[in-house]
């Protein structure tokens, strides 16, 4: 007899029509966009981690992956593998409902822009995704 393959929902999921969180970025006709799935939510979680500096958000000041500063340090190639570690190191701490898969860290030095890219698991049911932001 096979082995039924077993897929786990979040709870959160199951509740038809509730908002769970809002959505980034804040660019639509609505006031705030809001999410209706874990999935959608933890995305713009990830986004709202990566584009925040430690010491921006009130009552949380350690909340943040400080990678835009990286663009006024000198980047040199030797700096990916410190923004690699922070990225890993916010995800793991604010994060923790997913594991990142790959941290890709693409320095563009003619116009002086970080491209990062995150390839990450949802622990629970295990679909992958991955979102890319570009640093200025």
């Amino acid at each position: 007899m096979p082995i039924q393959e077993v897929t786990r929902i979040d709870p959160l999921d199951l509740q038809k029509n509730v908002a769970i969180g809002v959505s980034l970025p804040f660019n639509s006709s609505e006031v705030f966009k809001s999410t209706y799935s874990t999935q959608d939510q933890i995305k713009s979680n990830l986004i709202n981690l990566l584009l925040s500096n430690k010491g921006e958000r009130i009552m949380n000041p350690e909340f943040g992956a400080d990678i835009s500063y990286m663009l006024f340090e000198g980047m040199v190639d030797e700096n990916i593998p410190l923004i690699q570690s922070k990225i890993a190191d916010a995800i793991s701490i604010f994060i923790p409902q997913i594991q990142a898969d790959t941290i890709d860290v693409i320095y563009d030095q003619d116009h002086y822009t970080i491209n990062v890219v995150v390839k990450y698991r949802l622990i629970l049911s295990g679909k992958a995704d991955q979102i890319t932001i570009e640093l200025k």
